[in-house]
């Protein structure tokens, strides 16, 4: 297991492993190369993909606020699950967000990606049940 920080040169695979994840949210926008590229230059530090080989089987999407870490985009290949490279994926960002002083990290997950929700929940993560997420694209083409 090869873990590294992820660069725009990583995005082809990346999006390729996201599209074929199920469960995944992808936005028009967002995820596209130019959306990608512009989040790893404002957090060039907190993301990171994991290789076996050639092989792109793992990536994570984190960045801050100077307050709060987020984490967007948590993937492992479905042929390289259970063999620890979520969890590594995320204690590297968790690493990565401590070391530039953020102390509370947070993220989103469909209520029926009930893999992820798993995940998630083994890992330490809560289910917040007293707030209401709400969103609003300012860009009407980033569907």
């Amino acid at each position: 297991m090869n873990i590294s920080l992820m660069t725009i040169a990583d995005y082809d695979d990346a999006f390729k492993l996201w599209s074929e994840t199920q469960g995944m949210g992808l936005r028009s926008l967002d995820d596209s190369r130019k959306g990608i590229d512009f989040f790893l230059k404002r957090n060039p530090e907190t993301n990171f993909i994991c290789r076996e080989g050639k092989k792109l089987v793992g990536v994570i999407l984190t960045g801050h606020d100077g307050r709060r870490g987020y984490i967007y985009h948590a993937a492992v290949h479905r042929d390289f699950r259970r063999q620890g490279i979520g969890k590594a994926l995320v204690d590297r960002a968790l690493t990565s967000l401590r070391k530039e002083g953020i102390r509370k990290v947070a993220l989103v997950v469909y209520k029926d990606n009930l893999r992820g929700n798993g995940f998630w929940e083994s890992l330490g993560f809560t289910l917040r049940e007293d707030l209401n997420y709400r969103n609003l694209s300012i860009d009407p083409e980033n569907i």
